[in-house]
Formats: structure tokens, sequence, C-alpha cells
């Protein structure tokens, strides 16, 4: 983000123990944001880093523009050096089981009680009640929280195909944490937040309990559901391909009957209201349909564009590599994998005066900036490299005495 010298969280110090999703995309969004996030990382490194499968992506996506200090908590050299780091931030995030942190030495209590001003953000399965002992993933709130239902058919739930509760849930999460470094401001006193993969999803599916508190008809899955809109659907192009048309309102029917000449519509009257048109649903589809599939997907899109009609292109998350759009204004950041490949994967969705933040510093190999940690604490090379030589602390003996 080079035409904005100082980020909006600059200046701000993380300390983040997390691992998988929910905590590393909380510690990921303040460190885009400009936060100085410290991962403090397991002596062998977080294991998320050797994820495979669907996990394979999950340390390469949220954990950028982070530095990364790998020790031994339980020893006490380790313990001592991490509540140093704890002693001198603003905030700490967490995202392990229930208790964890506290056998640790690490809980809210014990960390408040060395720095009053300190924001400990938790990240949960759930919330305070029945529940809060319970350890959640994603998949298992999706389930419970009624999300898995809504995106599947009626007999086979489906979960969502992204770890959306994961990372809504650390986005509430970067919430609360900007929220209580507000009340910080006048305060002067750090507090507790919690953010929690359950309630996240309650949070989500809330429409659909409205829905049926407005309706009193029980929502079905969105796979089935009775559209609000006459066209809001998938169509095939000349080609074959996928295109996905809304048309929202009466002001956009109008342009849409326009821009593709449908003449018998547009003189319609009982057509102009969306009641009229979701009611004859089942005469306009098969005429749009038709219509749809005689014209090539370039101009298809093209004219779409042009009278202003909600379209998209079926896409795979591969297809976004090559996006004109995110590759034209910073979309992507390019970062580099263990494996020494590069990869560009979304920016923060966000602009500041029409910029976006971008990378300063590349995803950390494990321990990459322990000595440069330690070194800000105060710790001499000699200290540095002892605790190096007795296991405490992971790093590399070149970047220990290098600045």
């Amino acid at each position: 983000m080079a035409h904005q010298e100082v980020l909006p969280l600059a200046g701000i110090k993380v300390v983040e123990f997390t691992h998988m999703v929910m905590g590393p995309a909380a510690g990921g969004i303040l460190a885009d944001l400009g936060a100085e996030v410290t991962k403090v990382e397991p002596f062998q490194g977080d294991n998320t880093r050797r994820l495979q499968g669907s996990g394979a992506g999950y340390f390469a996506m949220y954990n950028r523009n982070k530095r990364s200090l790998a020790l031994d908590l339980k020893s006490p050299e380790g313990r001592d050096l991490a509540l140093q780091l704890v002693g001198e931030a603003d905030v700490v995030i967490e995202n392990f089981r229930h208790g964890a942190m506290d056998k640790l030495g690490f809980g809210y209590p014990a960390l408040s009680a060395r720095n009053p001003g300190l924001i400990y953000c938790s990240l949960k399965g759930f919330l305070s009640g029945p529940y809060e002992h319970r350890t959640a993933l994603d998949e298992v709130t999706q389930m419970m929280g009624g999300l898995a239902y809504m995106t599947g058919l009626p007999d086979r739930p489906l979960r969502a195909g992204s770890s959306v509760i994961d990372i809504t849930g650390g986005m509430f999460g970067v919430i609360a944490i900007l929220s209580a470094l507000q009340q910080r401001h006048n305060t002067g006193r750090g507090q507790h937040v919690t953010s929690s993969l359950f309630e996240t999803t309650a949070f989500l599916v809330g429409q659909h309990m409205a829905q049926q508190a407005v309706t009193g008809e029980e929502p079905p899955p969105m796979s089935v559901r009775r559209s609000a809109w006459s066209v809001y659907d998938i169509f095939h192009s000349a080609e074959g391909d996928r295109i996905f048309v809304g048309v929202v309102s009466d002001t956009l029917w109008r342009a849409f009957c326009a821009e593709f000449e449908l003449t018998e519509f547009a003189a319609d009257s009982s057509l102009d209201s969306n009641a009229g048109r979701v009611a004859a649903r089942g005469r306009i589809l098969p005429q749009i349909s038709a219509l749809f599939a005689s014209l090539p997907k370039d101009e298809l899109e093209s004219r779409l564009d042009r009278a202003g009609i909600p379209f998209a292109p079926i896409n795979k998350p591969a297809d976004l590599f090559d996006d004109p759009h995110l590759n034209a204004a910073g979309g992507l950041v390019e970062v580099t994998l263990e494996n020494g490949v590069r990869a560009r994967l979304p920016a923060l969705p966000v602009e500041f005066d029409g910029h976006r933040p971008g990378l300063r510093r590349d995803l950390p190999k494990a321990g990459e900036h322990s000595a440069e940690v330690a070194r800000s604490l105060g710790l001499s090379e000699g200290q540095i490299e002892a605790l190096m030589e007795h296991g405490v602390l992971r790093g590399s003996r070149v970047e220990a005495t290098e600045s």
C-alpha cells in the first residue's frame, strides 16, 4: 500500500497464539491493516503449516504480514519470553480449547494482571451457555446452526464451499477487538472479548429465522427455495457456458426488456410488478432460457453489463488467479509458499482512499523472526544464541546475528 504511509492500525501490537483458520484469520486482518502481529508458534512450527488436502491453503492464506516467534512455551525461559512480549502488547488472540491457555499460564486473568490495558480475544466454538465447554469446528456449527441444511438439498445437508464460519467468526473477533480498543481510549483498561463459531452461524442464518417469523412458514433449503424474483437463475449461453442473471427490481426489468427486445413482456401490464412477474415465472423463464441459449457468452455478458443487470459467470476458485478485475488494482497479493513457489492470493477486501492494504511481510518461516523479537525485548546476542542452543527458541543463527 505504497500510497498510504501509515496504515490504520500501525503501532498496535498483537500477540497471536493461534492455529487453523479462525484465529489466524483474525490476526491476518489486523496484520493487513497495519498492526504488528507476532505469531507465537510451537517449537516445531504451527501444525497448520503441514496440513494437506482441503487444509493445504490455510497457512498460506491467513499468515502474511506477521512475524513468527517459535519457542517452547512449556520451558521457564520460553514462558518468560512470551510473557515479556505480552506485557508490551495491546492485543492477544487465542483459539485453543477451553482451559488450554490457563494451564500454560496465559489465560486472561494472569495476563491482564500483568498488563491491565490488554485486549484479550478468545475465539471459541460457543459463547457462554450450556455448550461452552464443547470443542467445535466450522463444519460442526454449520450443521448445528442450520447453514448446512439451508445450503444442501432437503435430504442432504451440505457445508458451504469455504470455511465461511471460521473466517466470519474471525471477522467478528476483529470487530470486538477494535471496539474494545476504542473503549480503552475512554477507560484506560482492556477487557476479555470472545467470538464463536456457533453464534456466528446463528447470526448468518438469522435472515431465515426472520423469514419464518415474518411468513409463518419454515424456509426450505436455498437449493429448492421459492424465488423472490422472476429472473434469478442460472442460464446457458450458445456455447453451453453457465451464467447467473438476477433481475431484482421494476427498473431492472424494464432495462432488461429493452436491451433484449422483449417487447411482448414489456407490453404486458401484468408483469409491471415483481409479484406479477414471480407468478408468471413459468412462462417467462423458458423464453429467456431459449433467448440466452442463442447468444454467444461474450455478447450476452456485454449486453447484460450495458443494461446494468446483475450477472455472473459460474467460476471456479482457479479462475480468480487470472481475473482481470482482481489483477488490475491490488486485489491479489503475491506471497512465497513453503516450497518457494510464488502464489497470488486475495488481498483484504477493503480500500482506504482508493488503495488496498498490501504485503509488508511475506509468509514467515517457522521461527523466522525469533531473534528479531527477542532482540526487541532487550536480549543480547549471547542470550539469544544460548536459548537456541538449549532448544527454547527456534531461529536461524544467521538471522540472530544480523540486523
